[in-house]
């Protein structure tokens, strides 16, 4: 552990840039994606088929991710935490930056879109291990009893994130149609350049993570990854279930409800400005909930956020019908910085304890990679197949929130307490509930 108290901030602080480089690239892409990509790229279809090659190019990152995150993880098990870090955040930052850069149909003709889906898949492969990379680093170089606290605030990178693109396109819609599609989308992409060239240079001051350090004078797992399915399987199925109640209701609020909410004569501005205050409260819920799990462990407070949001899943629809945006606002409240801030709080430190020394890097993003395809990448699809046309069958949407909290709740409630887990250990850590949680 560094005797320099400012240290953990300063792994911190760069940890949260990078996660803000990570969910800013992904929601700018589809920010860009619904509204620029059509016409850009894909001019000779029709304006329907036109947004779902854009969306389907969009779905292509969330493929990548788990394979980013299982070859990144073991790369950074065996090789360091920092410098695997170094190169997820040149990929994926070099990577959107070309996006920026890349000329359109009307210059490269069919080469323009392979050439889109290309880079999309190295930045969702990037993507893939730069948050469990990112994670892990400042869990184990945080104060053993700060744990939680420490490795909550990089999560936060996608509110984050999306309080810079509202701004971002909020200015960039105000321009004439021609520079709108001429120049103006590309300075979102480019844009990025300025994150990735701060955090690069933070992480090149980085010590390397002291657990990761002291583990390297044991003997090393040969093969992460083929020892994680083997022997930490269990703990991968907990990820899967725990991530039900985390990425449901984000991705429902943010990109499926923008959508749902035109069938019921809202604009869109009244759910981006409620976007923007919630995310905005994340700051605050995240700190609150993750000093809580450093205290009486990180399950009751997962266990919490998933209760909270499957009792909201209805209510927020009963509250978005009101079209009144002061109820519509205590509905994303409600879901977003009560229910699922509670639960991505937690996420980083409970899901990193989940597994021993060596294969931390590999189980932690390779499980959440995995599970994001299920949980998280397919809601919108899902949920508006659900809804079905005008958005009259809202209660199946619900359900399926309700079915999502209630897979996590079992898990959280099978899943061992992990909040005074030793980090240094390489044993395989055991798998049954801690029925009652001391407090410190």
């Amino acid at each position: 552990m560094a005797t320099d108290r400012r240290y953990p901030w300063k792994v911190t602080a760069s940890s949260f840039l990078g996660n803000t480089l990570e969910y800013y690239d992904f929601l700018v892409y589809g920010t860009a994606a619904a509204v620029i990509f059509p016409k850009v790229f894909f001019p000779d279809a029709g304006g329907f088929v036109a947004t779902l090659a854009a969306f389907g190019t969009f779905a292509v990152g969330f493929l990548a991710r788990p394979l980013g995150g299982l070859y990144f993880g073991r790369r950074g098990d065996r090789r360091g935490r920092k410098p695997t870090l170094l190169v997820t955040l040149s990929v994926m930052g070099v990577s959107t930056v070309l996006i920026g850069l890349l000329p359109g149909y009307g210059v490269l003709g069919p080469a323009a879109p392979l050439l889109l889906v290309a880079l999309r898949l190295v930045q969702g492969f990037a993507v893939g291990g730069e948050w469990g990379g990112s994670m892990i680093i400042v869990l184990e170089s945080a104060p053993p009893h700060r744990r939680g606290f420490f490795s909550a605030w990089p999560n936060t990178g996608g509110f984050s994130a999306q309080i810079l693109i509202t701004g971002v396109f909020a200015w960039v819609y105000t321009l004439p149609e021609a520079a709108l599609y001429s120049w103006g989308w590309r300075v979102p992409f480019l844009l990025s350049a300025v994150i990735l060239a701060v955090t690069f240079w933070m992480r090149l001051s980085l010590k390397e993570s002291p657990v990761f350090t002291a583990a390297v004078k044991t003997e090393r797992e040969p093969d992460p990854v083929r020892s994680t399915f083997r022997e930490n399987w269990r703990s991968l199925l907990l990820i899967l279930g725990l991530r039900f109640a985390e990425a449901l209701p984000y991705f429902l609020l943010t990109v499926f409800a923008l959508s749902y909410a035109t069938t019921l004569k809202i604009d869109k501005s009244v759910l981006n400005t409620a976007i923007l205050v919630v995310s905005v409260l994340a700051f605050v819920s995240h700190g609150v909930f993750a000093a809580i799990s450093d205290r009486i462990g990180r399950r009751p407070v997962y266990l919490f956020g998933a209760v909270v949001v499957g009792l909201a899943a209805v209510p927020f629809f009963w509250l978005l019908q009101t079209g009144q945006f002061a109820l519509i606002l205590l509905g994303y409240v409600l879901v977003l910085n009560l229910g699922h801030n509670a639960i991505n709080a937690v996420q980083p430190a409970f899901f990193a304890e989940l597994f021993p020394a060596d294969r931390r890097y590999t189980g932690a993003a390779g499980g959440r990679e995995l599970a994001s395809i299920l949980a998280g990448g397919l809601t919108p699809f899902v949920a508006t197949a659900l809804a079905g046309p005008g958005g009259t069958r809202w209660p199946l949407v619900a359900g399926y929130v309700v079915l999502g909290a209630v897979l996590t709740i079992v898990s959280a409630w099978l899943a061992p307490e992990t909040f005074r887990r030793d980090l240094h250990t390489t044993a395989e850590p055991a798998t049954t509930p801690r029925r009652r949680t001391s407090r410190l």
